[in-house]
């Protein structure tokens, strides 16, 4: 008879709150000025991979279009939300879009403010 040891699986779920928010870019030139000027944040981790660049953070991250633009060199109003919808492949966290950023939240409660949610309201 042939007895086969278990191992515990590296693979297992954490219900715990992380405090983390983040999202994926396209590997491309876009995506990697966009890492690059979020590289600059100091509550930001950048890890690229062959097909995508992940941008994570602790809390909350801003997105500040003028930055992007500057250091794309282009002229103000080139990157927005638009700009930065077709470039990123997906998200984590509550995502809030304004005219001159887009601003990720680890936790949807600090979002409230944003999204006309009523925190008392709903208690």
């Amino acid at each position: 008879m042939t007895t086969f040891k278990t191992s515990e699986s590296p693979y297992k779920s954490n219900h715990t709150a992380s405090n983390m928010c983040g999202f994926t870019l396209m590997n491309n030139q876009v995506g990697a000025i966009v890492a690059e000027v979020m590289g600059t944040k100091d509550n930001v981790t950048i890890m690229p991979l062959p097909s995508m660049i992940r941008v994570d953070a602790k809390g909350r991250m801003d997105v500040i279009y003028a930055e992007i633009d500057e250091a794309a060199g282009e002229e103000e109003g080139w990157f927005n939300s638009a700009e930065f919808e077709e470039n990123m492949s997906t998200h984590y966290g509550r995502m809030v879009h304004l005219d001159d950023r887009t601003i990720m939240f680890a936790n949807p409660e600090d979002a409230a403010e944003y999204l006309d949610f009523d925190l008392v309201a709903r208690s």
